[in-house]
Protein backbone atom coordinates (compact mmCIF):
# COMPACT_ATOMS: atom_id res chain seq x y z
CA UNK A 1 0.00 0.00 0.00
CA UNK A 2 2.83 2.18 0.96
CA UNK A 3 5.11 1.85 -2.33
CA UNK A 4 1.48 2.33 -4.15
CA UNK A 5 1.30 6.04 -2.24
CA UNK A 6 4.54 6.53 -3.50
CA UNK A 7 3.88 5.46 -7.19
CA UNK A 8 0.41 7.44 -7.35
CA UNK A 9 2.26 10.77 -6.22
CA UNK A 10 5.58 10.13 -8.68
CA UNK A 11 2.97 9.42 -11.64
CA UNK A 12 1.25 12.23 -11.04
CA UNK A 13 4.48 14.45 -11.02
CA UNK A 14 4.92 13.12 -14.09
CA UNK A 15 2.27 13.32 -15.91
CA UNK A 16 1.23 17.38 -14.61
CA UNK A 17 5.09 17.74 -15.60
CA UNK A 18 4.34 16.19 -19.01
CA UNK A 19 1.35 18.39 -19.80
CA UNK A 20 2.83 21.27 -19.03
CA UNK A 21 5.82 20.43 -21.64
CA UNK A 22 3.45 19.61 -24.12
CA UNK A 23 1.22 22.53 -23.34
CA UNK A 24 2.87 24.96 -26.44
CA UNK A 25 0.57 27.99 -25.89
CA UNK A 26 2.59 29.49 -23.28
CA UNK A 27 0.64 33.12 -22.66
CA UNK A 28 2.16 36.37 -20.73
CA UNK A 29 0.15 38.66 -18.70
CA UNK A 30 0.27 40.63 -21.47
CA UNK A 31 -1.08 38.76 -24.20
CA UNK A 32 -4.05 37.67 -22.28
CA UNK A 33 -4.81 40.67 -21.55
CA UNK A 34 -4.87 41.96 -24.74
CA UNK A 35 -6.16 38.13 -26.32
CA UNK A 36 -9.10 38.83 -23.79
CA UNK A 37 -10.10 42.10 -25.15
CA UNK A 38 -9.96 41.23 -28.71
CA UNK A 39 -12.84 38.50 -27.80
CA UNK A 40 -14.48 40.18 -24.93
CA UNK A 41 -18.08 40.00 -26.35
CA UNK A 42 -18.54 43.35 -23.84
CA UNK A 43 -16.36 45.30 -25.59
CA UNK A 44 -17.42 43.89 -29.36
CA UNK A 45 -21.33 45.13 -28.11
CA UNK A 46 -19.43 48.81 -26.69
CA UNK A 47 -17.88 49.00 -30.61
CA UNK A 48 -21.09 48.21 -31.93
CA UNK A 49 -22.44 51.15 -29.88
CA UNK A 50 -19.80 53.33 -30.94
CA UNK A 51 -20.10 52.32 -34.43
CA UNK A 52 -24.17 53.29 -34.08
CA UNK A 53 -22.92 56.85 -32.34
CA UNK A 54 -20.86 57.60 -35.61
CA UNK A 55 -23.70 56.79 -37.77
CA UNK A 56 -25.82 59.13 -35.58
CA UNK A 57 -23.72 62.54 -36.00
CA UNK A 58 -23.55 61.33 -39.84
CA UNK A 59 -27.33 61.57 -39.90
CA UNK A 60 -27.35 64.63 -37.55
CA UNK A 61 -24.90 66.13 -40.07
CA UNK A 62 -26.64 65.58 -43.15
CA UNK A 63 -29.74 66.76 -41.67
CA UNK A 64 -28.23 70.43 -42.56
CA UNK A 65 -27.80 69.69 -46.50
CA UNK A 66 -31.51 70.20 -48.48
CA UNK A 67 -33.81 67.48 -49.80
CA UNK A 68 -34.12 66.90 -53.33
CA UNK A 69 -37.24 64.93 -54.49
CA UNK A 70 -38.46 63.98 -58.07
CA UNK A 71 -41.82 62.50 -58.95
CA UNK A 72 -43.90 61.35 -62.14
CA UNK A 73 -47.47 60.83 -62.37
CA UNK A 74 -49.24 58.84 -64.60
CA UNK A 75 -53.47 59.22 -65.18
CA UNK A 76 -55.78 58.11 -67.71
CA UNK A 77 -59.61 58.92 -68.11
CA UNK A 78 -62.10 57.47 -70.04
CA UNK A 79 -65.93 58.04 -70.67
CA UNK A 80 -68.08 61.03 -71.38
CA UNK A 81 -66.23 64.25 -71.04
CA UNK A 82 -67.66 67.99 -71.45
CA UNK A 83 -65.90 69.34 -74.12
CA UNK A 84 -65.36 73.88 -74.90
CA UNK A 85 -69.06 74.08 -76.90
CA UNK A 86 -70.34 72.52 -73.95
CA UNK A 87 -70.85 68.75 -75.65
CA UNK A 88 -70.34 65.75 -74.05
CA UNK A 89 -67.88 63.06 -75.83
CA UNK A 90 -66.77 60.39 -75.59
CA UNK A 91 -62.99 60.63 -74.85
CA UNK A 92 -59.52 58.57 -73.82
CA UNK A 93 -57.23 60.80 -72.61
CA UNK A 94 -54.21 60.28 -70.64
CA UNK A 95 -51.81 63.05 -68.64
CA UNK A 96 -48.26 62.48 -67.57
CA UNK A 97 -46.55 64.81 -65.04
CA UNK A 98 -43.21 65.13 -64.16
CA UNK A 99 -42.29 67.26 -61.03
CA UNK A 100 -38.75 67.66 -58.83
CA UNK A 101 -39.09 69.89 -55.53
CA UNK A 102 -36.39 70.64 -53.03
CA UNK A 103 -36.83 72.31 -49.31
CA UNK A 104 -34.09 73.39 -46.66
CA UNK A 105 -34.79 74.65 -43.32
CA UNK A 106 -33.07 77.84 -42.93
CA UNK A 107 -33.64 78.51 -39.37
CA UNK A 108 -35.25 75.85 -36.30
CA UNK A 109 -33.89 77.16 -33.28
CA UNK A 110 -30.82 75.63 -33.21
CA UNK A 111 -32.19 72.43 -33.51
CA UNK A 112 -29.45 70.57 -35.62
CA UNK A 113 -27.09 72.25 -34.76
CA UNK A 114 -27.17 71.05 -31.10
CA UNK A 115 -28.09 67.86 -32.75
CA UNK A 116 -24.97 67.63 -33.91
CA UNK A 117 -23.10 68.42 -30.80
CA UNK A 118 -24.57 66.01 -28.92
CA UNK A 119 -23.96 63.18 -31.47
CA UNK A 120 -20.36 64.53 -31.00
CA UNK A 121 -20.92 64.21 -27.29
CA UNK A 122 -22.35 60.57 -27.43
CA UNK A 123 -19.81 59.21 -29.81
CA UNK A 124 -16.99 60.33 -27.42
CA UNK A 125 -18.40 59.17 -24.24
CA UNK A 126 -18.98 55.68 -26.51
CA UNK A 127 -15.27 55.62 -27.21
CA UNK A 128 -14.96 55.88 -23.09
CA UNK A 129 -17.28 53.17 -22.65
CA UNK A 130 -15.17 51.24 -24.33
CA UNK A 131 -11.95 51.93 -22.82
CA UNK A 132 -13.56 51.70 -19.65
CA UNK A 133 -14.76 47.98 -20.65
CA UNK A 134 -11.03 47.32 -21.36
CA UNK A 135 -9.83 47.95 -18.14
CA UNK A 136 -12.16 46.43 -16.32
CA UNK A 137 -11.23 43.70 -18.24
CA UNK A 138 -7.82 43.73 -17.70
CA UNK A 139 -7.63 43.97 -13.74
CA UNK A 140 -10.16 40.64 -14.39
CA UNK A 141 -7.60 38.74 -16.41
CA UNK A 142 -4.39 40.01 -14.00
CA UNK A 143 -6.49 38.86 -11.20
CA UNK A 144 -6.89 35.19 -12.70
CA UNK A 145 -3.44 35.23 -13.75
CA UNK A 146 -1.60 35.69 -10.55
CA UNK A 147 -4.17 32.88 -9.09
CA UNK A 148 -2.99 30.86 -11.57
CA UNK A 149 0.64 31.25 -10.56
CA UNK A 150 -0.52 31.04 -7.10
CA UNK A 151 -1.56 28.06 -7.31
CA UNK A 152 1.41 26.86 -9.16
CA UNK A 153 3.67 28.04 -6.17
CA UNK A 154 1.11 26.18 -3.77
CA UNK A 155 1.47 22.63 -5.48
CA UNK A 156 5.45 23.31 -6.20
CA UNK A 157 5.62 23.73 -2.16
CA UNK A 158 3.53 20.55 -1.66
CA UNK A 159 5.98 18.61 -4.10
CA UNK A 160 8.50 20.02 -1.77
CA UNK A 161 6.83 18.95 0.82
CA UNK A 162 6.45 15.17 -0.22
CA UNK A 163 9.91 14.87 -1.70
CA UNK A 164 11.10 15.94 1.84
CA UNK A 165 8.67 13.43 3.68
CA UNK A 166 9.73 10.66 1.18
CA UNK A 167 13.63 11.26 2.28
CA UNK A 168 12.59 10.72 5.70
CA UNK A 169 11.02 8.03 5.07
CA UNK A 170 14.27 6.33 3.34
CA UNK A 171 16.20 7.57 6.75
CA UNK A 172 13.44 6.13 8.92
CA UNK A 173 13.81 2.55 7.12
CA UNK A 174 17.68 2.59 7.62
CA UNK A 175 16.68 3.24 11.27
CA UNK A 176 14.20 0.87 12.01
CA UNK A 177 16.79 -1.98 10.26
CA UNK A 178 19.72 -0.54 12.45
CA UNK A 179 17.49 -1.38 15.47
CA UNK A 180 17.66 2.27 16.57
CA UNK A 181 13.63 3.23 16.14
CA UNK A 182 10.71 1.00 16.15
CA UNK A 183 8.56 0.34 13.28
CA UNK A 184 5.95 2.03 14.29
CA UNK A 185 8.05 5.21 13.33
CA UNK A 186 8.56 4.07 10.28
CA UNK A 187 4.37 3.21 10.00
CA UNK A 188 3.71 7.02 11.17
CA UNK A 189 5.87 8.76 8.43
CA UNK A 190 4.90 6.52 5.80
CA UNK A 191 1.48 7.72 6.83
CA UNK A 192 2.46 11.25 6.48
CA UNK A 193 3.92 10.51 3.27
CA UNK A 194 0.29 9.09 2.38
CA UNK A 195 -1.13 13.04 3.27
CA UNK A 196 1.61 14.64 1.26
CA UNK A 197 0.19 12.49 -2.05
CA UNK A 198 -3.70 14.19 -1.19
CA UNK A 199 -1.88 17.14 -0.79
CA UNK A 200 -0.41 16.91 -4.39
CA UNK A 201 -3.78 15.63 -5.87
CA UNK A 202 -5.31 18.75 -4.25
CA UNK A 203 -3.21 21.56 -5.17
CA UNK A 204 -2.88 20.39 -8.64
CA UNK A 205 -6.69 20.40 -9.04
CA UNK A 206 -7.08 23.48 -7.90
CA UNK A 207 -3.95 24.71 -10.33
CA UNK A 208 -6.26 23.00 -13.13
CA UNK A 209 -9.26 24.97 -12.29
CA UNK A 210 -7.38 28.18 -11.64
CA UNK A 211 -6.13 28.13 -15.29
CA UNK A 212 -9.57 27.36 -16.50
CA UNK A 213 -10.92 30.61 -14.86
CA UNK A 214 -8.40 32.35 -16.59
CA UNK A 215 -9.12 30.55 -20.05
CA UNK A 216 -12.77 30.83 -19.80
CA UNK A 217 -12.07 34.43 -18.67
CA UNK A 218 -10.19 35.37 -21.81
CA UNK A 219 -12.41 32.98 -24.52
CA UNK A 220 -9.70 30.29 -24.81
CA UNK A 221 -11.15 27.20 -26.31
CA UNK A 222 -8.59 24.53 -26.26
CA UNK A 223 -7.85 24.59 -22.77
CA UNK A 224 -5.40 21.37 -23.36
CA UNK A 225 -2.66 23.58 -24.41
CA UNK A 226 -3.21 26.27 -22.30
CA UNK A 227 -0.75 27.29 -19.60
CA UNK A 228 1.17 30.48 -18.69
CA UNK A 229 4.58 31.91 -17.94
CA UNK A 230 5.54 33.51 -14.60
CA UNK A 231 7.08 37.01 -15.82
CA UNK A 232 11.00 37.11 -14.11
CA UNK A 233 10.92 39.18 -10.86
CA UNK A 234 7.21 39.28 -10.59
CA UNK A 235 7.28 41.66 -7.19
CA UNK A 236 10.64 43.28 -7.71
CA UNK A 237 9.15 46.34 -9.17
CA UNK A 238 6.84 46.65 -5.65
CA UNK A 239 9.68 46.99 -3.27
CA UNK A 240 8.69 50.42 -1.93
CA UNK A 241 5.88 51.23 0.55
CA UNK A 242 2.91 52.23 -1.49
CA UNK A 243 2.01 56.26 -2.44
CA UNK A 244 -1.81 57.50 -2.08
CA UNK A 245 -2.31 58.84 -5.62
CA UNK A 246 -3.98 62.25 -5.96
CA UNK A 247 -7.58 62.18 -6.24
CA UNK A 248 -7.29 65.28 -8.95
CA UNK A 249 -4.96 63.48 -11.04
CA UNK A 250 -6.53 60.25 -10.88
CA UNK A 251 -10.35 61.64 -11.56
CA UNK A 252 -8.47 63.65 -14.73
CA UNK A 253 -8.36 60.69 -16.70
CA UNK A 254 -10.71 58.05 -15.73
CA UNK A 255 -13.13 57.17 -18.37
CA UNK A 256 -16.09 56.56 -16.24
CA UNK A 257 -16.07 60.15 -14.68
CA UNK A 258 -15.22 61.90 -18.38
CA UNK A 259 -17.96 59.84 -19.60
CA UNK A 260 -20.35 61.02 -16.58
CA UNK A 261 -19.23 64.31 -17.41
CA UNK A 262 -19.93 63.95 -20.92
CA UNK A 263 -23.18 62.47 -20.34
CA UNK A 264 -24.21 65.87 -18.45
CA UNK A 265 -22.89 67.71 -21.34
CA UNK A 266 -25.08 65.87 -23.72
CA UNK A 267 -28.23 66.43 -21.25
CA UNK A 268 -27.73 69.77 -21.64
CA UNK A 269 -27.67 69.81 -25.45
CA UNK A 270 -30.98 67.78 -25.19
CA UNK A 271 -32.40 70.59 -23.41
CA UNK A 272 -31.63 72.65 -25.91
CA UNK A 273 -33.16 70.84 -28.76
CA UNK A 274 -36.42 70.19 -26.86
CA UNK A 275 -36.29 74.10 -25.79
CA UNK A 276 -35.70 74.98 -29.84
CA UNK A 277 -39.64 73.37 -30.54
CA UNK A 278 -40.60 76.86 -28.37
CA UNK A 279 -39.20 78.51 -31.65
CA UNK A 280 -40.64 79.49 -35.42
CA UNK A 281 -39.01 77.31 -38.07
CA UNK A 282 -38.23 79.03 -41.61
CA UNK A 283 -37.91 76.84 -44.89
CA UNK A 284 -37.10 77.56 -48.11
CA UNK A 285 -38.80 75.58 -51.01
CA UNK A 286 -38.25 75.16 -54.47
CA UNK A 287 -39.24 73.16 -57.73
CA UNK A 288 -40.02 72.35 -61.08
CA UNK A 289 -42.97 70.71 -62.79
CA UNK A 290 -44.64 69.77 -65.89
CA UNK A 291 -46.82 67.74 -68.20
CA UNK A 292 -47.93 65.92 -71.42
CA UNK A 293 -51.07 65.42 -72.63
CA UNK A 294 -52.56 63.16 -75.22
CA UNK A 295 -55.96 62.84 -76.59
CA UNK A 296 -56.67 59.45 -78.77
CA UNK A 297 -59.76 60.55 -80.36
CA UNK A 298 -57.54 63.39 -82.05
CA UNK A 299 -53.92 61.68 -82.54
CA UNK A 300 -52.70 64.34 -85.09
CA UNK A 301 -53.85 67.37 -82.96
CA UNK A 302 -51.68 66.37 -79.71
CA UNK A 303 -48.77 68.17 -79.78
CA UNK A 304 -45.53 66.45 -79.61
CA UNK A 305 -43.98 65.24 -76.52
CA UNK A 306 -41.08 67.90 -76.10
CA UNK A 307 -43.06 71.02 -77.00
CA UNK A 308 -45.59 69.64 -74.47
CA UNK A 309 -42.98 69.87 -71.46
CA UNK A 310 -40.83 72.92 -72.70
CA UNK A 311 -44.19 74.67 -73.07
CA UNK A 312 -45.90 73.49 -70.17
CA UNK A 313 -42.95 73.40 -67.64
CA UNK A 314 -43.16 75.69 -64.08
CA UNK A 315 -41.01 76.80 -61.59
CA UNK A 316 -41.97 77.92 -57.91
CA UNK A 317 -39.80 79.70 -55.02
CA UNK A 318 -41.53 79.81 -51.52
CA UNK A 319 -40.65 80.63 -48.37
CA UNK A 320 -42.55 78.84 -45.08
CA UNK A 321 -42.55 80.02 -41.58
CA UNK A 322 -44.06 77.58 -39.18
CA UNK A 323 -44.79 79.35 -35.67
CA UNK A 324 -45.83 76.89 -33.05
CA UNK A 325 -48.67 78.45 -30.85
CA UNK A 326 -50.49 75.37 -28.93
CA UNK A 327 -48.89 71.78 -29.13
CA UNK A 328 -50.77 70.44 -25.87
CA UNK A 329 -47.60 71.33 -23.26
CA UNK A 330 -45.67 68.20 -25.64
CA UNK A 331 -42.69 70.74 -25.95
CA UNK A 332 -43.52 71.87 -22.22
CA UNK A 333 -43.02 68.01 -21.23
CA UNK A 334 -39.74 67.16 -23.10
CA UNK A 335 -38.04 70.39 -21.47
CA UNK A 336 -39.02 69.16 -17.96
CA UNK A 337 -37.91 65.97 -18.86
CA UNK A 338 -34.79 67.03 -19.90
CA UNK A 339 -34.36 69.38 -16.47
CA UNK A 340 -34.87 65.95 -14.67
CA UNK A 341 -32.77 64.23 -16.81
CA UNK A 342 -29.71 66.87 -16.64
CA UNK A 343 -30.28 66.74 -12.15
CA UNK A 344 -29.51 63.04 -12.78
CA UNK A 345 -27.16 62.80 -14.97
CA UNK A 346 -25.29 64.96 -12.28
CA UNK A 347 -26.08 63.31 -9.49
CA UNK A 348 -24.79 60.36 -11.51
CA UNK A 349 -21.28 61.83 -11.66
CA UNK A 350 -21.11 62.92 -7.86
CA UNK A 351 -22.07 59.16 -7.17
CA UNK A 352 -19.35 58.00 -9.70
CA UNK A 353 -16.22 60.61 -8.47
CA UNK A 354 -17.69 59.49 -4.73
CA UNK A 355 -16.78 55.66 -6.12
CA UNK A 356 -13.69 56.39 -7.52
CA UNK A 357 -12.50 58.37 -4.21
CA UNK A 358 -13.07 55.73 -2.46
CA UNK A 359 -11.88 52.97 -4.74
CA UNK A 360 -8.75 55.04 -4.69
CA UNK A 361 -8.51 55.03 -0.51
CA UNK A 362 -9.94 51.69 -0.86
CA UNK A 363 -7.37 50.22 -2.86
CA UNK A 364 -4.49 52.19 -1.06
CA UNK A 365 -5.33 50.95 2.12
CA UNK A 366 -5.24 47.45 0.40
CA UNK A 367 -1.71 48.07 -0.58
CA UNK A 368 -0.71 49.14 2.43
CA UNK A 369 -1.82 46.30 4.06
CA UNK A 370 -0.27 43.99 1.94
CA UNK A 371 3.10 45.24 2.23
CA UNK A 372 2.97 44.48 5.82
CA UNK A 373 1.56 40.99 5.65
CA UNK A 374 4.07 40.32 2.54
CA UNK A 375 6.88 41.21 5.11
CA UNK A 376 5.00 39.42 8.30
CA UNK A 377 5.03 36.44 6.23
CA UNK A 378 8.71 36.13 5.04
CA UNK A 379 9.75 36.45 8.31
CA UNK A 380 7.41 33.73 9.42
CA UNK A 381 8.36 31.39 6.78
CA UNK A 382 12.32 32.60 8.29
CA UNK A 383 11.04 30.99 11.68
CA UNK A 384 9.58 27.93 10.50
CA UNK A 385 12.21 27.19 8.74
CA UNK A 386 14.83 27.53 11.20
CA UNK A 387 12.24 25.66 13.63
CA UNK A 388 12.03 22.72 10.89
CA UNK A 389 15.75 22.33 10.52
CA UNK A 390 16.46 21.74 14.59
CA UNK A 391 12.96 19.65 14.48
CA UNK A 392 14.39 17.77 11.51
CA UNK A 393 17.85 17.29 13.33
CA UNK A 394 16.18 15.78 16.51
CA UNK A 395 13.73 13.80 14.69
CA UNK A 396 16.63 11.81 13.04
CA UNK A 397 18.76 11.58 16.25
CA UNK A 398 15.37 9.81 17.31
CA UNK A 399 14.30 12.16 19.89
CA UNK A 400 11.13 13.44 18.53
CA UNK A 401 8.24 11.64 17.22
CA UNK A 402 6.75 11.39 13.73
CA UNK A 403 4.11 13.49 15.09
CA UNK A 404 6.35 16.54 16.11
CA UNK A 405 8.64 16.26 12.95
CA UNK A 406 4.88 16.65 10.89
CA UNK A 407 3.67 19.46 13.03
CA UNK A 408 6.79 21.36 11.85
CA UNK A 409 6.63 20.54 8.56
CA UNK A 410 3.11 21.52 8.25
CA UNK A 411 3.97 24.77 9.68
CA UNK A 412 6.89 25.27 7.42
CA UNK A 413 4.34 24.34 4.59
CA UNK A 414 1.60 26.62 6.02
CA UNK A 415 3.99 29.63 6.38
CA UNK A 416 5.70 29.07 3.23
CA UNK A 417 2.11 29.06 0.96
CA UNK A 418 0.80 32.47 3.35
CA UNK A 419 4.07 34.41 2.15
CA UNK A 420 3.44 33.36 -1.88
CA UNK A 421 -0.38 34.14 -0.82
CA UNK A 422 0.91 37.50 0.72
CA UNK A 423 3.61 37.88 -2.13
CA UNK A 424 0.70 37.75 -4.81
CA UNK A 425 -2.00 39.50 -3.52
CA UNK A 426 0.71 42.35 -3.07
CA UNK A 427 1.31 42.17 -6.25
CA UNK A 428 -2.40 42.29 -7.22
CA UNK A 429 -2.83 45.49 -5.36
CA UNK A 430 -0.10 47.28 -6.25
CA UNK A 431 -1.23 46.64 -9.81
CA UNK A 432 -4.55 48.22 -9.23
CA UNK A 433 -2.93 51.15 -7.35
CA UNK A 434 -0.89 51.50 -10.04
CA UNK A 435 -3.68 51.92 -12.64
CA UNK A 436 -5.09 54.57 -10.75
CA UNK A 437 -1.67 56.55 -10.82
CA UNK A 438 -1.05 55.89 -14.59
Amino acid sequence: MFMKNIGVALLFMLWFSAVEVQAQAHWTLDSCVRYAIANSITVKQMEVSHKMASVDLLSARAALLPNLDAGVRQNWSFGRTQTQSGLYENRTQSNTGFSVSSSMILFAGGRRINTIAKAKLDLQASLLNIEKAKNDIELQVTSLFLQVLFQKEILRIAQEQFFSTRQQVQKTQLMVESGKVSANRLSDIRSKMASDTLSIVQAAGNLRLALLDLAQSIEIQDLDSFDIVAPESLDSHYTEYPELPVYKDVSADMPQIKAAEINVESARKSLRIAQADYLPTISLNAGLSSNYFYLYQLPNANRTFEEQLKNNLGQYVGLSLNVPIFDRLSVVGRERQAKLNIENLRLTLEKSRKQLQKEIQTAYINATVAYEKRNSAHKAVLSADEAFRNTRELYEKGKLSVFDFAQSQTNLSQARANEVQAKYDYVFKMKVLEFYRR
